[in-house]
């Protein structure tokens, strides 16, 4: 069996994901000025969506294990396509962050394409390990062509239609991705079962809505309010229960077990500085590059397209 046939559609699923997450970064000051918004608040999208992150990535990756990866990534791509398509349509901050949140769950296919592929390797006479490695490779490298893509497809969008317009075409895409899993996609081979741990699911949500919803207070009442104060601080206790639930589990929600391990703390580390410089930059570059230096004193003034290649290069 070649790579190929192993990784097959599923490069065009990650190249679609890799859409997702450079599209609209080069148009965000079109957004947050067609939502009425500080560009600060524009921050937020990318919070929540990671956020949610943090919940589905464990419950979907367990749940493929259970009832078939092919049929969760079915579940997450139709998710998916749903919420862009009523980005264009979400015409308040509070609808739009929460289209935009559930768009996140796009973050699940990495790792149900990755399990796809061990299946489709695990029973190879070959070298299944080589196969595997390089089929993640090309994941990858799809997912990033897809990102710059995106990019490039965005910036230069903006500067010639209506934003309305323009956030529809990702939604689109998902759609037409959801048929390309249904038809080009095989299921896993063997499911390997488990059960899903729901208590923990819920303790981390709880821990999670709580923090966000104390910063939600914060950047409503301002930092002197102590209620805000006090939900967030709640929200941050809350996963002390959840820890203590995860240790006593013999299939938890997350291997609390790994984070105990000191030769994984550089891979945390590595893992957590990336996402800060990558995921949590994008916003404020994108931001600053379209800000007009004769008005605030500060930025680059430039057009959608032009910080598309400031994005796409990045």
């Amino acid at each position: 069996m070649t790579m190929w046939a192993v990784v097959g559609f599923l490069a065009v699923v990650e190249f679609t994901s890799g859409i997702l997450q450079g599209y609209y970064t080069p148009m965000l000051t079109d957004i947050a000025r067609e939502l009425g918004i500080h560009d600060a608040d524009v921050n937020w999208f990318e919070g929540t969506q990671l956020m949610l992150s943090a919940l589905v990535v464990p419950a979907f990756a367990k749940l493929g294990d259970m009832i078939g990866h092919k049929r969760m990534l079915l579940i997450s791509t139709a998710i998916v396509a749903v919420a862009s398509l009523a980005l264009p349509f979400a015409t308040t901050f509070w609808a739009f962050l929460v289209c935009w949140a559930i768009q996140g769950v796009y973050v699940v296919w990495l790792p149900l394409e990755v399990a796809l592929v061990f299946s489709r390797t695990r029973g190879l006479s070959g070298d299944a390990a080589g196969i595997t490695a390089k089929a993640a490779g090309v994941l990858v490298a799809a997912l990033e062509a897809g990102a710059i893509t995106g990019a490039l497809a965005g910036g230069a969008l903006i500067d010639a239609i209506d934003l309305r317009t323009v956030l529809l075409v990702p939604g689109v895409a998902v759609a037409i991705c959801f048929f390309v899993i249904l038809f080009g996609v095989r299921e896993s081979s063997v499911q390997t079962g488990g059960r899903l741990d729901t208590t923990g699911l819920v303790l981390i949500s709880f821990a999670l809505i709580a923090f966000t919803g104390g910063l939600s207070l914060l950047r409503i009442s301002g930092p002197t309010d102590a209620v805000a104060w006090l939900v967030t601080i709640a929200g941050a206790a809350l996963i002390m229960p959840f820890v203590a639930w995860e240790r006593r589990q013999t299939d938890p929600i997350i291997d609390i077990a790994m984070f105990r391990d000191p030769a994984l703390w550089p891979v945390f580390l590595t893992a957590g500085l990336f996402g800060v410089s990558v995921l949590g930059a994008q916003a404020p570059l994108s931001t600053f590059a379209r800000t007009d230096p004769a008005v605030a004193g500060f930025g680059l003034g430039t057009t959608g397209f032009a910080t598309s290649l400031i994005i796409g290069v990045y």
